[in-house]
């Protein structure tokens, strides 16, 4: 299949010479190209450039789309998501306006504990089933790449019955699909004050297992404030690392809790939340190849504190932002929302909100070389948008849906 788009009003982020990541200053940069054209064949982007310059001759394509005053963006990465669960926790967000905070819910067996419940009496079937319903959902809001992480079982079988549901959406859904194994995500009640406990097994017998079966490609561990420690950790990524799963860790989204620290020493490809970041954290980073990655869902709705955003990219650190979406502390994974927020929150200007959300996350998610910006080689996932004025409308009109065409794998959807 191959096909051209034209009279393209603006194609945004079209890199010849595609970089990584971008950080500090270069985060305000954004690549664009007025009145243009975009040629996918067999799944990839093959080429681009001006309208005056397009030779009909040379191109052949077999189907040919008119954006005309439409833009092209490369399809949001979303590389934190939990969207593989049983069902949604609407009560417990009665019980946030009352007061309660996350850890107190947690304390008393609601949180990431209540869905750990539910996933016991859900099959795989029917976890595939749901996680498709929200794939489509976030996929109409332009998102293209998704990580999903396992982390509602809390014992071996049903972690990998989770990892089994990922590994299904990996095989049937158009989206880029990584799976993260996050078997530390909380503390089973039984294991409540023999939590060492709880961490060999996690070591001993779930990674071994999901290793074996090839069923992630990452690991994950909630090293927080009231959840799993420096130490903790540190066991359990030296574990994962020794079965070849890369790091992704949630830090510091409760407490100035080391987890920044212990995700970049042992070589994090991202480290999550990150609402508690001072200028030591900062530091660290900078000397790292570790993505900050920011979870603007999850902050606005436990109205927490705000990562440091702005900070952040001034002292000269990329940042990445993700949806969160879980049942728990992020129900929404529209990435269009996330772009918003990015600039009314966190003070981002639209260049580094497109920049957090495209190129930046991809590399949070291992897919900087094929995803996160239009680039010759790269595979063809784009969205159009509907009829916009400018860039800035796409974080502006944080209310409605800008997207028209979903493009995924070189596919119209």
């Amino acid at each position: 299949m191959s096909f051209l788009i034209i009279n393209i009003k603006k194609l945004v982020q079209a890199e010849q010479q595609p970089i990584k990541i971008k950080a500090g200053g270069q985060m305000s940069e954004l690549s664009s190209i007025d009145n243009a054209w975009l040629a996918i064949e067999n799944g990839i982007i093959t080429s681009f450039g001006e309208m005056p310059d397009l030779k009909p001759d040379t191109l052949k394509p077999e189907n040919t789309i008119d954006a005309s005053g439409k833009m092209v963006f490369p399809c949001f990465c979303d590389s934190h998501t939990h969207l593989v669960y049983p069902a949604s926790r609407e009560i417990e967000y009665v019980d946030k306006i009352k007061g309660l905070t996350y850890e107190e819910i947690a304390r008393r067996g609601g949180g990431i504990l209540n869905t750990a419940k539910k996933i016991k009496e859900t099959t795989v079937a029917e976890l595939v089933d749901s996680a498709l319903e929200r794939l489509e959902e976030i996929k109409g809001f332009g998102t293209g790449a998704v990580e999903i992480k396992s982390g509602y079982g809390l014992d071996t079988e049903q972690e990998l019955k989770m990892l089994y549901a990922i590994r299904r959406l990996k095989e049937i859904s158009p989206l880029t699909v990584k799976a993260t194994f996050l078997g530390a995500h909380s503390v089973p009640l039984e294991y409540r004050g023999k939590q060492s406990e709880y961490v060999d097994l996690v070591i001993n017998d779930m990674i071994p297992r999901v290793a074996a079966e090839g069923l992630a490609d990452y690991i994950d561990v909630f090293c927080d404030k009231g959840f799993f420690t420096v130490e903790d950790t540190e066991r359990i990524l030296m574990a994962g690392l020794k079965h070849g799963l890369i790091p992704k860790i949630h830090a510091n989204e409760l407490d100035y809790s080391g987890g920044i620290q212990v995700g970049v020493k042992y070589g994090a490809l991202s480290v999550d939340h990150l609402e508690y970041t001072g200028d030591s954290e900062i530091e660290t980073l900078l000397n790292s190849e570790t993505m900050p990655t920011i979870l603007p869902g999850a902050a606005f709705f436990l109205g927490m504190p705000l990562a440091p955003a702005r900070k952040m990219i001034d002292a000269g650190l990329p940042v990445a932002m993700a949806s969160d979406f879980n049942p728990g502390s992020s129900p929404s994974g529209n990435m269009q929302l996330i772009l918003s927020m990015a600039s009314i929150l966190y003070r981002l200007t639209p260049e580094e909100a497109i920049n957090a959300v495209t190129i930046n996350s991809a590399y949070a998610m291992g897919v900087a070389e094929e995803l996160g910006t239009i680039s010759v080689g790269k595979k063809a996932n784009v969205f159009i948008t509907k009829k916009i004025p400018t860039i800035e409308f796409m974080p502006y009109a944080f209310g409605s849906n800008k997207v028209e065409t979903v493009i995924l794998n070189g596919k119209v959807q």
